[in-house]
C-alpha cells in the first residue's frame, strides 16, 4: 500500500521555490529604489521573521513573546527608541503579565487583528505609567476574563517599550503564562504543520511587497525634500501621529529641516531606507534623534540637518551615503490631539555651507554611547 504524500514536506518545498523567485524579483525594476543586496538580505530577514512567528509561536495556550523589529530583525518602519515584542492571544483565555520595568521609561501594550501588513487593526491599548507602572518598579496585570478586555478578534499582543534616555542599563523584562492553558499543547500534525509553513510563505511575500509598495505610495504623494500632511497612527493607534518626507539629495548636498516642535511627551526624527522600510544603521551612525538628544535653537524651535558627510551641526542624521531614502517626524501622546500639527521647512543646501562645531572624534564618541546603549536593550 502506498502511503499519501505527505502535505508539510510539500509545503516546504513550495516555499523554498516562492523564496528563490522572490529573490529574482527584488532585483527588478520594481524595487530599483533600494540596493539589490539589501532587498535580498531583507527577504532572508523576513523568511526568518515569519516562520518563527508562524511555525513556532502559533499556539495561544503556550505563549511566549517573539523578538521583532530590533537590531537584527527589521522591517515597518520600527521606532528607533522602542523594542517590541509580540505574542499570540485568544479573547478566550487569561493571561498573567508580569516583570519589571527597569530603565524602561514606558511601554505601551495594543492588541491587534493581526500585523499592518496583513490589515491588521488595534483593537485595544493600555499603557504602562496610565496603569501606574513606572520604570524600576515590578508589573503585574490579568488580560482576559476579569482583568484588561481582550475583545474579539484579537489574535495577538504588542508591546512597544520605550528608551528615550539611550543610557547603558538593564532593559524591562516580561513573561507571559496563560492562566487557563489545557494540560497539553496542541498536537501537532502533518495538516496543522503544512498550514503553518504556507502562512508564513504567504506573510514572507506579502511583507516583503506590502512594504515596498507603502514606501512607492508615500514617494509618490509628495515633491522630494517636502513634508507630506501629518497623518495618525496606522489602523487604530491614535495616539500616534507622523509627517512623512521623501529626501533626493544630489552629491555634497544636505537636507535642512526646521521646525516648531509638538506638545506632546515624546518626539523624534528618524531615518529609514527606501524598499525595506528597515531601521537604518542604528549601531554605527546617528539616524535617530528623539526630543531628549536635539539641541533646540534659543527660539525652542529645531533645526536637523540629513546628509552623507558631517556638517559638524549638533542635530545631523547620517544617511550613510544614500542619495534617498524616508524621513519621519514622529510625536506621541500630544497634550492636544487636536492641536496643529508642527511645520516643517526645508530647504536643500551645499553641505560645506554648514560647518559646525562638533568635532569628528565628539560624534564617534556619540556614537559608541548609543552603540554600548543597544547592546544592553537588545542583550537577550
Amino acid at each position: 500500500m502506498t502511503e499519501a504524500p505527505r502535505l508539510a514536506p510539500r509545503a516546504w518545498k513550495d516555499l523554498c521555490a516562492r523564496l528563490a523567485e522572490l529573490g529574482d524579483e527584488v532585483l527588478g525594476e520594481d524595487y530599483a529604489t533600494s540596493d539589490g543586496l539589501e532587498m535580498v538580505q531583507h527577504i532572508a530577514d523576513q523568511t526568518a521573521n515569519w516562520i518563527s512567528w508562524f511555525v513556532f509561536h502559533a499556539d495561544p495556550t503556550r505563549p511566549f513573546w517573539h523578538r521583532q523589529q530590533d537590531v537584527v530583525g527589521r522591517y515597518g518602519g520600527p521606532n528607533a527608541d522602542n523594542s517590541y515584542r509580540h505574542v499570540r492571544l485568544d479573547p478566550s483565555l487569561r493571561y498573567r503579565v508580569a516583570g519589571n520595568m527597569h530603565s524602561c521609561e514606558d511601554w505601551l501594550l495594543t492588541l491587534r487583528s493581526a500585523f499592518m501588513f496583513q490589515s491588521g487593526t488595534t483593537l485595544a491599548d493600555y499603557t504602562a505609567s496610565e496603569m501606574g507602572f513606572h520604570p524600576g518598579r515590578d508589573f503585574e496585570f490579568v488580560l482576559g476574563r476579569d482583568g484588561l478586555e481582550i475583545p474579539e478578534g484579537v489574535i495577538m499582543g504588542t508591546v512597544r517599550e520605550y528608551y528615550i534616555d539611550w543610557q547603558q542599563r538593564e532593559p524591562a523584562v516580561f513573561t507571559i503564562e496563560c492562566l487557563d492553558a489545557p494540560e497539553q499543547s496542541i498536537k501537532l500534525t502533518d495538516e496543522l504543520l503544512a498550514e503553518r509553513i504556507r502562512t508564513a510563505q504567504l506573510a514572507i511575500e506579502h511583507s516583503v511587497v506590502y512594504w515596498n509598495q507603502y514606501l512607492e505610495g508615500v514617494r509618490a504623494a509628495r515633491p522630494p525634500n517636502q513634508f507630506a500632511p501629518s497623518h495618525r497612527g496606522a489602523k487604530g493607534l491614535d495616539l500616534a501621529q507622523y509627517l512623512f518626507c521623501h529626501w533626493d539629495l544630489a552629491p555634497g548636498e544636505s537636507l535642512v529641516v526646521e521646525s516648531d516642535v509638538p506638545v506632546a511627551r515624546y518626539w523624534s526624527f528618524q531615518l529609514y531606507p527606501l524598499g525595506t522600510f528597515e531601521h537604518l544603521d542604528l549601531l554605527d551612525r546617528v539616524s535617530s534623534l528623539n526630543h531628549t538628544q536635539v539641541a533646540l535653537e534659543d527660539d525652542g524651535r529645531v533645526r536637523v540637518v540629513v546628509g552623507a558627510a558631517d556638517p559638524g551641526m549638533p542635530n545631523w542624521l547620517d544617511t550613510g551615503g544614500r542619495s534617498r531614502g524616508l524621513l519621519i517626524y514622529r510625536w506621541f501622546w500630544p497634550a492636544q490631539p487636536d492641536a496643529d500639527p508642527p511645520a516643517p521647512t526645508t530647504r536643500t543646501v551645499p553641505t560645506a555651507a554648514l560647518a559646525g562645531p562638533l568635532l569628528p572624534e565628539e560624534r564617534r564618541a556619540t556614537v559608541t554611547a548609543r552603540r554600548q546603549h543597544l547592546a544592553w536593550r537588545f542583550r537577550e
